[in-house]
């Protein structure tokens, strides 16, 4: 970059800059000039700050940005195409695969439907020595060079690794910086890194690190899981060795079999190497570092039968000088405050500066915040209050009868809850919606299912954030429940008394990550309704932690002496 260069310069020429954009271009510009290496970027949904991100990568010539969602990787890449994207294995169909169920090499969709993906497939094959031959070399690929039928998989990885900028995904980022950092030195000297979504790092690194196993894991190695203390880490970690051991045992018997000769089945071996990489990695990792990890109690259904458990890390700080060490760092989401990021990442607050929205660019009639404290609700709360707010969301329901919407509350049994207990009408209206749910439709086909309604109601604990509910998906959502972290989990109690803003932090966060779900852009409106009052006294009493950006629909009596003062 040149003395005559800037940020705003820089910015992508298809779009002009908002006068909002360019002052907090103008902000991060000074951070930046003054020697500041690590900015945080507060600013709400709908501010265009993947635009913000685009210009900083452009200002610095090389970038790496780095997401947790593919849709938002592919809103980059539409609006920018010079951002070269790297998404998982499983996004991609495997040649190797296709070939052997006689599938084109062009019927990719087809493929990727049947899971003949990557991830299923062997890259190497172990007994003749050879890579995959429809695996392109890096060098080739950087030399302008492809094939036909080269692995898109890798084709894009590789080509995203020598272009100037590139989207990445947490998971596949914190892989190569973590794995293979030796092997592509040369391709990972970016002068920035832009790390979007910057409130969910937390949440990236603990499922890169961490651990879980399921039932189905002990059925699939025959192990008793009576056999262990799930209470005690060491006995956790027998069991978790118990399982690695296994899966290679399984990989071994099976590729020494005669029928394995005569019809070698990889997508089978892959999917065995997969899970033994896992908890070999995992055991690794724990062992290490074992005092920082914590087992949360066992899941047992109702029936007493064992469902899950986890070991998760609690000071994700031990991995920030891994993930996060170029030259300048910018993290931004609509949702982050210095001091809490700081206190959970273990940056040193002295060399990490924020850029902060004052005030929301969208007109506040169109994000309008009713608390109703109905009632104060907790995990002791008596029947009658949990009864007192259903009551009150079905009467908001039928307010906007004609109008699609959208209820949050904070666990699975809480949804059941109020669903049984909704006038006949409203039940009728309700989708419940869960990453995963119990007739087997995905959260992107409840989605729909939603938007073909006339006036549906998605009633979720997991829809917080990830969701994009614009214009007349909904009109009108419920905060029926503050979202604190769940104090079941042993991680939980033990990371809140350790980390006392991190709690707080955590239900702000997710809190007002709701309030965005249907409200994305400038001409866009809801209503929304906060029934909860913990809910409401969690921001009054830590009003610091709230940026900016909020403070006009929450603090609405002293929103002018706010902005006097700052």
């Amino acid at each position: 970059m040149s003395s005559q260069s800037t940020i705003l310069k820089s910015f992508p020429k298809e779009f002009a800059p908002r006068p909002l954009q360019e002052k907090l271009i103008g902000e991060i510009q000074e951070k930046i000039d003054s020697g500041v290496r690590v900015v945080l970027l507060s600013a709400p949904t709908g501010i265009g700050k993947s635009l913000i991100a685009a210009s900083i990568a452009g200002y610095f010539g090389s970038s790496f940005v780095v997401t947790a969602s593919k849709h938002l990787q592919d809103q980059y890449t539409k609006d920018m195409p010079w951002f070269k994207p790297n998404k998982g294995m499983p996004n991609f169909a495997c040649h190797k695969m296709m070939e052997k169920h006689g599938i084109d090499l062009t019927e990719t969709d087809f493929a990727v439907q049947n899971k003949w993906t990557c991830d299923m497939g062997t890259c190497f094959d172990k007994k003749t020595k050879k890579e995959c031959k429809y695996k392109p070399k890096l060098a080739e690929v950087a030399e302008g060079k492809r094939k036909p039928d080269d692995c898109l998989y890798y084709l894009q990885k590789y080509q995203s690794l020598i272009s100037s900028h590139s989207i990445w995904n947490y998971a596949s980022y914190f892989q190569m910086m973590k794995y293979q950092k030796e092997k592509y030195a040369q391709y990972l000297n970016k002068k920035v890194a832009i790390f979007d979504e910057a409130h969910r790092i937390e949440d990236q690194i603990i499922q890169f690190v961490g651990i879980d196993i399921y039932e189905r894991n002990l059925n699939e190695c025959k192990i008793d899981v009576e056999s262990y203390d799930l209470e005690n880490i060491n006995d956790v970690m027998k069991l978790s060795d118990g399982l690695s051991e296994s899966y290679a045992r399984q990989i071994s018997n099976l590729e020494d079999s005669s029928a394995f000769a005569q019809n070698p089945d990889y997508e089978v071996v892959q999917t065995l190497e997969n899970k033994y990489k896992k908890y070999a990695e995992a055991r690794s990792e724990i062992y290490s570092n074992k005092q920082n990890f914590i087992l949360n109690k066992p899941y047992f259904d109702e029936g007493g039968k064992f469902r899950s458990l986890s070991v998760k890390p609690l000071d994700i700080s031990k991995y920030v000088s891994t993930f996060f060490e170029h030259p300048v760092q910018i993290f931004m989401s609509a949702t982050i405050d210095k001091e809490s990021f700081c206190e959970n990442t273990g940056f040193d607050s002295s060399v990490v500066e924020i850029v902060d929205t004052q005030i929301s660019p969208f007109p506040i009639e169109n994000r309008k915040v009713e608390f109703t404290d109905v009632k104060r609700l907790s995990y002791n709360s008596t029947r009658d209050d949990e009864l007192l707010v259903i009551k009150k969301i079905d009467e908001i329901m039928t307010k906007y009868s004609d109008k699609k919407g959208l209820v949050l509350t904070s666990s699975k049994s809480r949804c059941f809850e109020i669903l049984q207990n909704l006038s006949e009408v409203n039940k009728k209206r309700i989708r419940i919606c869960h990453s995963f749910n119990s007739d087997g439709k995905t959260q992107d086909q409840v989605v729909q299912e939603h938007a073909e309604s006339e006036n549906g109601v998605l009633l979720s604990s997991s829809l917080w954030e990830g969701v994009d509910l614009k214009e007349d998906l909904s009109r009108f959502q419920i905060v029926a429940k503050a979202p604190y972290p769940m104090l079941s989990e042993t991680r939980t109690k033990i990371k809140m008394q350790k980390y006392p803003l991190w709690y707080k932090a955590q239900a702000i966060m997710k809190l007002l990550q709701g309030f965005g779900r249907s409200i994305r852009d400038y001409g866009d409106w809801a209503d929304t309704y906060v029934l909860d009052s913990a809910a409401h006294e969690l921001l009054l009493m830590n009003r610091k932690m709230v940026p900016h950006a909020y403070h006009d629909i929450i603090f609405p009596s002293s929103f002018k002496e706010f902005l006097g003062d700052n």
